[in-house]
Order: C-alpha cells, then structure tokens, then sequence
C-alpha cells in the first residue's frame, strides 16, 4: 500500500477516546442535509471504533465561515443526520473548544458519540494555531489517538487536520486508507495500459496533474474547457468559448512533447449561447461557428475515447467533459461514466469534485472501483504533492 500509515486497526480502543477528523462538509438546504454522501462514507470507521469500545469525538469544518460564528453553518443537522445512520443519539457541542465542552468530552462512556461545532468558526482553525490544535487534543484525555479520516481536508495544514497530531498519536481511518491505497497504486504502480481522463473548465488548475499523468500514463484524454484552450494552441478558432490565452504556451508545449500520448476530441456540441436551452449542434473542430461556444464533447469523440478506455487496466478520471450542469451538455461526461462502468476488469478511480458528482448523477458510482472524496486533495495527490494531513499520520 502507498504511504505505510498506522491505521485504526493498530490501536487497542477500550477505553480509550478517538478524536476523529471526518468531512461533514456537505450541502445543506431548508435546515437539512441534502447529500449524505460524505457521512456515509465515513460510517465504517465510525462503527468500528464504536464496536472497539471507543468514544468518538467527531470534528469538522462546513463552508467558509472565515473564522466567526455563521449559525447558517452549524453542524447541529448533520448531527440529526448521523445519529439517523448510525442507529444512536449523536451529541451536539456548542461549540469545538471550551470549558462546556472540555465537560461534555470528560462525562463521555465507550460507545458514545460528541460531534464539535464548526471548527473554522474559530481563526485558529486555518492558521493552525498551536494552542487551538492543543485545546482540541486535551479533548481526547491523556490516553486519546487522533484519528483522520477527512481525505478532502488533507491537504489543508490546519488545526484539526495537522496541528492535533502534535499532541496525539496519529492513524488514518479506513476512507483514508482506501483513498490512499488507490490513488497511491495508480500513481506508483498501475496496471497498463493506464489511461487518464482530464476534463473540468480550465488547463491553469491542473497542468501540474497533467504533466505528471502524462510522464505515467500511456494515454491522457482531455475533455471539457480546458480542451478549449488546447484547440487554440494548435490553430483552431473556438469562437466564443473558454479559453485561458495566458497559458497557451504551457499547451503548445504540452502537445509538443507529449503529442500522440495527448488525446483531444475530434468534433464538439457547440451553442449560441452559455444556457441551459441553448440552440446546439454538432460539428467538426475545423467548423466552430464565430460567436459560438464550445460546451460538450461530440459523439465521434465519444466513440474514440471508449476505443482507447477498452483496453484499459488502470484509469483515471478527473473533471467533465462538458457543461454537464446543463442536461444537453452532460451527454459526453455521462457517456464517459457509462464506459468506465462497462468496464468489469479495469480499476476505475474517479477523482472527487465535478467528475464524482457526475457519476452520480448517472447513477453509476457503485460501478467505479473508487470515486474518491476529495476534489482538490486528490489533485495534488495525483501532482505528487505531500499532502500535510497525510504526512502527520504515524509510519507503521
């Protein structure tokens, strides 16, 4: 497995605290979750622990408080949520640090559960303030573990995710575990023929990613926006579509190097306008009417891309391959799931954001081998990047 970390299983639990780091930040609507996925995902460690005779403190962060109170985003729903999965009642703290709550963390037994308020309501939360970090480890007693399951935090150097693990032992949970066993095998040791799928809007947010994915795979196919800006790089009008113009150097560069392992489409959905009801066609690279916008990849490409995924061991998959926020221009991104999901033998890795939304949007997702929960911490993981959260776990 990539990165040797101890895990929940090397620790003996009974009696002991966990101070758990999970990713609760999930969209909220009428006072109410409206996507448990990502509490879902972390129920298995949760149980574990329970059955091991842990009591849980659970933190996390939701939104963008900017280090104030907002009661808009407070914890309190998914509390009524969790202890809804988990089948026992889930204590609300009023808040992540304090003498109420150090209180709350004290009277805690074996097998019950304490979520924190928002941790970023407090500054020290993103400045990884060490007294902050301490005041929420002495939470945890003197015999408390940390425990990090909040992959989509990773790559934050913040109190609850790095600054606790200088006060406490350190494991991952196992959605960590699973996180970086898979993204880790790609990257050290895939399977080939070994394809990654690039799309979302721009070239400038992933040319680290892409570069490296191109030094290992033996194809990149690239697709949404930024698939723009390497249309201009190589000559062609794109009318009125996306493009980045201060990185078409990076592109021409990119193509130049790395030309038959980088896989572009061949004809796209082009529209008169960016709307849901757009009028829209199909047309050839060398045919983007002036004033038009290029919002989805075309049936040609589709069928050529899924020639190249057939035969595929090991794919990567990160970003859209259109607008596919608006119905007419999700059939090239739901296309894209729909072969990955016909393909039985291959290890299929979704890599957070947009692409796992869109594949849930498909409904495919229990048809991926991995679709991973963090957006931006899968892409610097797949840059190769340290990720801080990872790398304050203990080495076995």
């Amino acid at each position: 497995m990539h990165l040797q970390k101890k895990t929940i299983r090397d620790v003996d639990w009974a009696g002991r605290k966990a101070l758990l780091r999970v990713d609760f930040n999930v969209p909220l609507a009428n006072g109410q979750v409206s996507d448990d996925t990502r509490i879902r995902a972390a129920l298995p460690t949760l149980r574990y622990l329970l059955e091991q005779g842990a009591a849980l403190i659970l933190m996390s962060h939701l939104g963008r408080p900017k280090g104030k109170v907002d009661p808009a985003l407070s914890l309190a729903p998914i509390a009524t949520r969790l202890a809804q999965l988990l089948g026992k009642p889930v204590i609300m703290a009023p808040d992540c640090i304090g003498p109420a709550v150090q209180q709350l963390a004290e009277n805690l037994r074996p097998g019950e559960v304490l979520l924190l308020e928002n941790t970023r309501f407090h500054p020290g939360e993103k400045k990884n303030d060490p007294a902050f970090a301490k005041a929420l480890a002495d939470l945890a007693g003197p015999n408390g573990i940390f425990v990090n399951d909040a992959f989509g935090s990773a790559h934050r150097a913040h109190a609850s995710t790095v600054g606790v693990a200088k006060f406490l032992p350190a494991v991952s949970g196992f959605l960590m575990e699973k996180e970086l066993t898979y993204l880790g095998n790609a990257l050290e040791a895939p399977e080939h023929p070994f394809i990654a799928i690039m799309g979302g809007a721009k070239v400038s947010d992933k040319v680290p990613v892409i570069r490296s994915l191109l030094n290992k795979a033996d194809r990149v196919l690239i697709g949404g926006g930024m698939a723009n800006t390497f249309f201009k790089a190589q000559g062609y009008a794109v009318g009125k579509s996306l493009v980045e113009d201060d990185v078409l150097d990076v592109a021409k560069s990119l193509l130049a190097t790395f030309g038959d392992r980088l896989q572009l489409p061949i004809d796209v959905v082009v529209a008169d306008g960016f709307k849901p009801d757009a009028v829209h066609k199909i047309v050839a690279l060398t045919d983007v009417p002036d004033g038009w916008m290029i919002l989805d990849i075309g049936p040609a490409t589709v069928a050529a891309f899924k020639e190249i995924l057939s035969t595929a061991k090991t794919i990567i998959w990160n970003g859209p391959m259109g607008v596919f926020e608006f119905p007419i221009f999700a059939q090239g991104t739901f296309a894209i799931a729909q072969a990955l999901a016909n393909l039985p033998d291959a290890v299929t890795i979704i890599g957070g954001g947009d692409s796992a939304a869109a594949v849930r949007q498909a409904g495919m997702t229990d048809k991926m081998s991995h679709v991973s929960t963090g957006g931006g911490a899968s892409l610097e993981f797949l840059e190769g990047k340290t990720l801080p959260g990872v790398a304050a776990l203990a080495d076995k």
